[in-house]
Protein backbone atom coordinates (compact mmCIF):
# COMPACT_ATOMS: atom_id res chain seq x y z
CA UNK A 1 0.00 0.00 0.00
CA UNK A 2 1.79 3.52 -0.97
CA UNK A 3 -1.07 5.39 0.30
CA UNK A 4 -3.70 5.12 2.83
CA UNK A 5 -5.87 7.35 5.05
CA UNK A 6 -7.36 5.99 8.43
CA UNK A 7 -10.01 7.55 10.05
CA UNK A 8 -9.26 10.97 8.69
CA UNK A 9 -10.92 14.10 10.10
CA UNK A 10 -10.38 17.59 9.80
CA UNK A 11 -12.42 20.77 11.53
CA UNK A 12 -12.33 24.24 10.87
CA UNK A 13 -12.73 27.06 13.85
CA UNK A 14 -14.14 30.08 13.00
CA UNK A 15 -15.27 31.78 16.09
CA UNK A 16 -17.44 30.15 18.43
CA UNK A 17 -18.34 27.39 16.05
CA UNK A 18 -16.36 24.51 14.51
CA UNK A 19 -17.57 23.67 11.57
CA UNK A 20 -16.45 20.09 10.30
CA UNK A 21 -15.83 18.93 6.89
CA UNK A 22 -14.26 15.84 7.06
CA UNK A 23 -15.34 12.88 9.43
CA UNK A 24 -13.79 9.77 9.19
CA UNK A 25 -12.57 9.16 5.84
CA UNK A 26 -10.40 5.94 5.01
CA UNK A 27 -8.70 5.54 1.49
CA UNK A 28 -6.20 3.34 0.15
CA UNK A 29 -4.25 3.69 -2.97
CA UNK A 30 -1.85 1.51 -4.45
CA UNK A 31 1.60 2.28 -6.81
CA UNK A 32 0.89 3.29 -10.30
CA UNK A 33 -3.04 4.08 -9.90
CA UNK A 34 -5.07 6.72 -10.72
CA UNK A 35 -7.59 7.44 -7.95
CA UNK A 36 -9.87 10.72 -8.71
CA UNK A 37 -12.00 12.31 -6.11
CA UNK A 38 -15.14 14.07 -6.98
CA UNK A 39 -17.98 15.67 -5.11
CA UNK A 40 -19.65 18.92 -4.69
CA UNK A 41 -18.22 22.27 -4.13
CA UNK A 42 -17.43 22.55 -0.57
CA UNK A 43 -17.43 19.05 0.26
CA UNK A 44 -13.62 18.84 1.25
CA UNK A 45 -12.37 17.48 -1.80
CA UNK A 46 -8.85 20.04 -1.49
CA UNK A 47 -8.87 19.91 2.02
CA UNK A 48 -8.78 16.02 1.68
CA UNK A 49 -5.73 16.55 -0.92
CA UNK A 50 -3.78 18.83 1.16
CA UNK A 51 -3.86 16.16 4.08
CA UNK A 52 -2.62 13.22 1.52
CA UNK A 53 0.36 15.58 0.21
CA UNK A 54 1.27 16.36 3.90
CA UNK A 55 0.17 20.20 3.58
CA UNK A 56 -1.92 20.06 6.20
CA UNK A 57 -2.70 18.61 9.36
CA UNK A 58 -5.80 16.69 10.27
CA UNK A 59 -8.17 17.10 13.00
CA UNK A 60 -7.93 13.07 14.05
CA UNK A 61 -6.60 10.28 11.97
CA UNK A 62 -3.70 9.02 10.12
CA UNK A 63 -2.33 9.29 6.27
CA UNK A 64 0.39 6.80 5.99
CA UNK A 65 2.82 6.87 2.59
CA UNK A 66 4.93 4.21 1.97
CA UNK A 67 4.74 2.61 5.90
CA UNK A 68 5.28 5.86 7.08
CA UNK A 69 2.74 7.99 9.80
CA UNK A 70 2.90 11.60 7.97
CA UNK A 71 1.13 13.19 10.93
CA UNK A 72 3.92 11.79 13.43
CA UNK A 73 6.70 13.32 11.23
CA UNK A 74 8.56 16.34 12.75
CA UNK A 75 8.07 19.32 9.70
CA UNK A 76 11.19 19.00 8.69
CA UNK A 77 11.63 15.57 7.47
CA UNK A 78 7.52 16.30 6.47
CA UNK A 79 9.11 19.37 4.13
CA UNK A 80 12.49 17.05 2.63
CA UNK A 81 9.15 14.13 1.76
CA UNK A 82 7.39 16.60 0.08
CA UNK A 83 9.84 18.10 -2.14
CA UNK A 84 11.15 14.44 -2.73
CA UNK A 85 7.85 11.76 -3.21
CA UNK A 86 5.37 14.42 -3.98
CA UNK A 87 4.43 16.78 -6.80
CA UNK A 88 1.74 19.31 -7.07
CA UNK A 89 -0.56 20.47 -9.39
CA UNK A 90 -2.83 23.35 -8.56
CA UNK A 91 -6.14 25.23 -10.44
CA UNK A 92 -4.33 28.05 -10.27
CA UNK A 93 -0.47 27.17 -11.11
CA UNK A 94 0.66 28.99 -9.03
CA UNK A 95 4.00 29.82 -11.12
CA UNK A 96 7.03 32.39 -10.04
CA UNK A 97 5.54 35.20 -11.95
CA UNK A 98 9.86 36.63 -11.93
CA UNK A 99 10.53 33.64 -13.52
CA UNK A 100 11.00 32.14 -16.88
CA UNK A 101 9.60 28.98 -17.17
CA UNK A 102 12.38 26.71 -17.55
CA UNK A 103 13.21 28.31 -13.83
CA UNK A 104 9.85 27.70 -12.38
CA UNK A 105 10.46 24.09 -13.28
CA UNK A 106 13.83 24.12 -12.00
CA UNK A 107 12.74 24.91 -8.23
CA UNK A 108 11.84 21.49 -7.00
CA UNK A 109 15.69 20.81 -7.20
CA UNK A 110 16.78 24.17 -5.95
CA UNK A 111 14.82 23.70 -2.61
CA UNK A 112 16.22 20.56 -2.66
CA UNK A 113 19.62 21.76 -2.83
CA UNK A 114 20.49 19.95 -5.68
CA UNK A 115 21.06 23.48 -7.25
CA UNK A 116 20.38 24.79 -10.36
CA UNK A 117 23.55 22.80 -12.15
CA UNK A 118 23.44 21.66 -15.41
CA UNK A 119 22.16 18.42 -14.77
CA UNK A 120 18.51 20.21 -13.23
CA UNK A 121 19.06 22.14 -15.86
CA UNK A 122 19.04 19.49 -18.15
CA UNK A 123 16.06 17.90 -16.64
CA UNK A 124 14.05 20.48 -16.82
CA UNK A 125 14.25 21.38 -20.55
CA UNK A 126 14.00 17.54 -20.64
CA UNK A 127 10.62 17.95 -18.68
CA UNK A 128 9.46 21.06 -20.59
CA UNK A 129 9.75 19.51 -24.00
CA UNK A 130 7.88 16.33 -22.91
CA UNK A 131 5.30 18.67 -22.02
CA UNK A 132 5.65 20.32 -25.56
CA UNK A 133 7.25 23.94 -24.57
CA UNK A 134 10.76 23.53 -24.74
CA UNK A 135 10.08 26.55 -27.36
CA UNK A 136 8.89 28.55 -24.44
CA UNK A 137 11.57 27.93 -21.99
CA UNK A 138 12.87 31.42 -21.67
CA UNK A 139 9.10 32.85 -21.62
CA UNK A 140 7.85 34.31 -17.80
CA UNK A 141 4.89 32.94 -17.24
CA UNK A 142 2.80 36.52 -18.08
CA UNK A 143 3.93 35.25 -21.49
CA UNK A 144 1.95 32.05 -21.43
CA UNK A 145 -1.30 31.11 -22.00
CA UNK A 146 -3.75 29.18 -18.91
CA UNK A 147 -2.90 25.90 -21.01
CA UNK A 148 1.28 26.65 -21.24
CA UNK A 149 1.55 27.40 -17.49
CA UNK A 150 -0.42 24.32 -16.51
CA UNK A 151 2.01 22.38 -18.42
CA UNK A 152 4.95 24.03 -16.93
CA UNK A 153 3.22 23.33 -13.45
CA UNK A 154 3.21 19.18 -14.45
CA UNK A 155 6.65 19.88 -15.31
CA UNK A 156 7.47 21.37 -12.53
CA UNK A 157 5.97 18.56 -9.94
CA UNK A 158 7.71 16.07 -12.01
CA UNK A 159 11.25 17.39 -11.33
CA UNK A 160 12.44 15.63 -8.40
CA UNK A 161 10.87 12.32 -9.73
CA UNK A 162 7.98 11.92 -7.37
CA UNK A 163 6.31 8.67 -6.50
CA UNK A 164 2.61 10.66 -6.06
CA UNK A 165 1.58 13.84 -8.22
CA UNK A 166 -1.62 15.34 -6.77
CA UNK A 167 -3.71 17.56 -8.82
CA UNK A 168 -6.40 19.76 -7.57
CA UNK A 169 -9.09 20.76 -10.32
CA UNK A 170 -5.85 20.57 -13.14
CA UNK A 171 -8.08 21.54 -15.74
CA UNK A 172 -10.64 23.88 -13.66
CA UNK A 173 -9.16 27.18 -15.45
CA UNK A 174 -9.27 26.11 -19.06
CA UNK A 175 -10.88 25.39 -21.71
CA UNK A 176 -12.28 22.07 -23.22
CA UNK A 177 -9.73 21.33 -26.09
CA UNK A 178 -6.73 22.94 -23.84
CA UNK A 179 -8.46 20.54 -20.36
CA UNK A 180 -8.09 17.65 -22.54
CA UNK A 181 -4.29 18.13 -23.59
CA UNK A 182 -3.64 18.57 -19.86
CA UNK A 183 -5.39 15.09 -19.60
CA UNK A 184 -3.84 13.41 -21.80
CA UNK A 185 -0.38 14.45 -20.60
CA UNK A 186 -1.11 13.35 -17.15
CA UNK A 187 -2.81 9.63 -18.49
CA UNK A 188 0.24 9.46 -20.33
CA UNK A 189 2.49 10.04 -17.44
CA UNK A 190 0.35 7.31 -15.45
CA UNK A 191 0.44 4.56 -18.13
CA UNK A 192 3.57 5.08 -19.54
CA UNK A 193 5.42 5.90 -16.54
CA UNK A 194 3.68 4.67 -13.74
CA UNK A 195 3.55 7.67 -11.59
CA UNK A 196 0.59 7.46 -9.00
CA UNK A 197 -2.12 10.33 -9.90
CA UNK A 198 -4.53 11.59 -7.02
CA UNK A 199 -6.76 13.94 -8.86
CA UNK A 200 -9.76 16.44 -7.24
CA UNK A 201 -12.03 17.36 -10.05
CA UNK A 202 -15.26 18.26 -11.75
CA UNK A 203 -14.33 17.15 -14.97
CA UNK A 204 -16.49 14.09 -16.66
CA UNK A 205 -13.59 13.20 -18.92
CA UNK A 206 -11.21 12.16 -16.20
CA UNK A 207 -13.69 10.76 -14.09
CA UNK A 208 -14.43 8.60 -17.39
CA UNK A 209 -10.65 7.57 -16.99
CA UNK A 210 -9.93 7.08 -13.87
CA UNK A 211 -9.21 3.08 -12.51
CA UNK A 212 -10.69 4.40 -9.03
CA UNK A 213 -13.45 6.72 -8.33
CA UNK A 214 -14.28 8.10 -4.67
CA UNK A 215 -17.36 10.64 -3.99
CA UNK A 216 -17.03 12.82 -1.48
CA UNK A 217 -19.90 14.10 0.22
CA UNK A 218 -20.70 14.94 3.65
CA UNK A 219 -17.86 14.35 5.24
CA UNK A 220 -16.90 10.74 3.94
CA UNK A 221 -16.17 8.94 1.18
CA UNK A 222 -17.56 6.63 -1.15
CA UNK A 223 -15.84 4.21 -3.49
Amino acid sequence: MLLEAVGLKKSYVMGRQTLPVLRGVDLQIQAGELAVIVGPSGAGKSTLLHLLGGLDQPTAGHVRFDGKDLTALPEREMSFLRNRAFGFVFQFYHLVPELTALENVMLPARMAKNGGGAQARERARKLLDQVGLIGRATHLPAELSGGEQQRVAIARALMNGPRVVFCDEPTGNLDSATGESILNILLHLNKEQGTTLVVVTHEPAITRVARRLFSLKDGQLWA
